[in-house]
């Protein structure tokens, strides 16, 4: 069980939205290639901006999502249909959130746990996302990279929501999908869970998780004890 845990603060794509929707909102145009492409758009997202971080050029998560798409769409010979990038992304705005996702925040909520996100996602990428996903009211904070120019894993952005919270890292549990995410949220000091909804092994990374789910309805248990 975690222990002194005063906030949960979440990643938001593909931790509480599933990327995968956006191109399921595609099937007509992408056909077979739905999934190839979910998977190759999400890598080049990642990558980029793990890249962009490094070399200090940050530009808007939004640009990022864009540019990782037009590489996806060319790759994978797409990128010739009239409206589809358009169309692919106006979803990303409003990815449906997992279907344990509205339970658990209200788990969280009635057990006395603060909520936030904290993501690499813009701002207004962030807001069109939870409030189609009718979440406004589950978190006390939206937090974005956007505040400090710079993409996940770099420490700054953990600390931004030490900041906005007004709590130490061991108070606050981080719970990601991405197992690098967690990684780096354990290593900066958070009480990190990491919600392995693949079944993936384990990274070898600095940090190490405390806890590992498969679905984020299992979050509430380890917090009541």
């Amino acid at each position: 069980m975690l222990t002194g845990i005063r906030a949960c603060v979440f990643d938001a794509y593909g931790t509480l939205f599933d990327f995968a929707s956006a191109a399921s909102g595609c099937t007509a145009s992408l056909g077979d290639k739905a999934g190839a492409l979910t998977a190759l758009w999400r890598d080049k997202q990642l990558q980029y901006s793990w890249l962009r971080g490094l070399q200090r050029r940050y530009v808007p998560f939004w640009q990022v999502t864009g540019d990782a798409l037009d590489h996806a769409l060319d790759a994978l010979d797409l990128a010739g249909q009239p409206g589809l990038r358009d169309r692919l992304m106006d979803l990303y705005r409003t990815l449906g959130a997992f279907p344990e996702v509205p339970a658990t925040l209200a788990a969280l909520r009635q057990g006395g746990f603060r909520a936030a996100v904290l993501s690499n996602g813009s701002p207004d990428m962030l807001a069109s996302a939870v409030s189609a996903a009718g979440l406004d009211a589950d978190f006390e904070a939206v937090l974005s990279v956007d505040a400090v120019q710079s993409f996940k894993p770099d420490p700054l952005v953990y600390q931004l929501a030490l900041d906005r919270l007004g709590l130490p890292e061991q108070a606050v549990a981080f719970i990601s999908s991405n197992a690098w995410d967690a990684h780096a949220a354990a290593a900066f000091g958070m009480q990190a869970v990491w919600c392995n909804r693949q079944g993936q092994p384990p990274e070898r990374l600095p940090g190490t998780p405390a806890r590992m789910i498969h679905s984020l309805d299992e979050l509430p248990g380890l917090l009541r004890g």
